[in-house]
């Protein structure tokens, strides 16, 4: 059983790196294990991926109106076709497209993503192999927004020009995020912004895709390994986990969406590196076990 404390541990560190892009997977992978955790034990598993319904319903709250919004236009457009021409419809097609890529990909792997995935080494590889696509990805943006403060039109791409190729494209990009270490918000947020979309469009776009997304996959361990959080996690740990993560995750996105908004990714970029170099050599010095 997981311990009360622990669980609000837990809960904190899923609240804090869920939005940011460092990934939440890898840290709650680090912190189980420093904590004495089987992170390849099912119920394990089952919590980590639980907790994040917690973040999922904060950041459902935070973006309430907008939800209401493209749900609102996407239904109207099915029946007007004078509505498709809205912003809103277009973008909730792309939510449901994206989240659907991303839904068939990690259901077809979901074996390896709890079996050998669930390692230090792939979370190591993870932050550093994705560090480099998001430098890439900063650079693009810094680029962009150089020309856009230069002539009127041209630059990144606001959340209006957002179809539902960008969300196939972006939901396929979340995918990869199955590989702990990658980080989730980090690939969409990279995503957006290697197609061109502003970095306060791509980081929404990131909730968006989210919030569907990870509150599928919680519900789905939460049905099919309720056994195993029963025997191995304890269903009131998964529960404060839950809670906890949900309150600290509000406040993390909207700092999140300030700090965008006049920042790069550098400082994260720096960050992950070394706490991947600093896993390696955990990793090889002996002192944590890969799983």
């Amino acid at each position: 059983m997981i311990d009360w404390w622990h669980a609000i541990l837990l809960g904190i560190v899923e609240g804090i790196t869920e939005f940011l892009p460092i990934s939440s997977t890898g840290h709650l992978t680090v912190t189980e294990k420093l904590l004495g955790l089987n992170v390849s034990d099912p119920g394990v598993t089952a919590f980590t991926a639980i907790i994040q319904v917690g973040a999922m319903v904060a950041s459902i709250i935070y973006f309430w109106s907008d939800i209401v919004r493209f749900a609102t236009a996407w239904f109207a457009g099915l029946f007007n076709t004078e509505k498709r021409t809205a912003p809103e419809y277009r973008m909730g097609w792309a939510i449901i497209i994206g989240c659907a890529v991303t839904g068939v990909i990690a259901f077809s792997l979901r074996k390896l993503v709890e079996g050998p995935l669930r390692s230090l080494w792939a979370v190591a590889i993870g932050l550093i192999v994705w560090s480099i696509v998001m430098f890439i990805a900063d650079r693009v943006a810094e680029r962009q927004s150089a020309v856009g403060s230069r002539a009127i039109g041209t630059g990144a791409r606001d959340e209006t020009s957002i179809t539902w190729v960008d969300g196939a494209i972006l939901g396929l990009i979340q995918a990869i995020a199955l590989v702990p270490g990658v980080s989730r918000s980090g690939a969409t947020i990279s995503g957006g912004l290697l197609r061109g979309i502003d970095r306060v469009s791509a980081t929404r776009m990131s909730f968006f895709l989210g919030i569907p997304t990870l509150v599928a996959a919680g519900g789905w361990e939460a049905a099919s390994a309720a056994g195993d959080i029963s025997a191995t996690v304890g269903w009131v740990s998964t529960g404060i986990g839950t809670v906890v993560s949900g309150i600290v995750a509000y406040f993390s996105i909207a700092w999140l969406l300030k700090f965008v908004a006049h920042n790069n990714f550098t400082g994260f970029i720096i960050y992950r590196v070394l706490l991947g170099v600093a896993i390696i050599a955990l990793l090889l010095t002996g002192t944590v076990s890969a799983v």
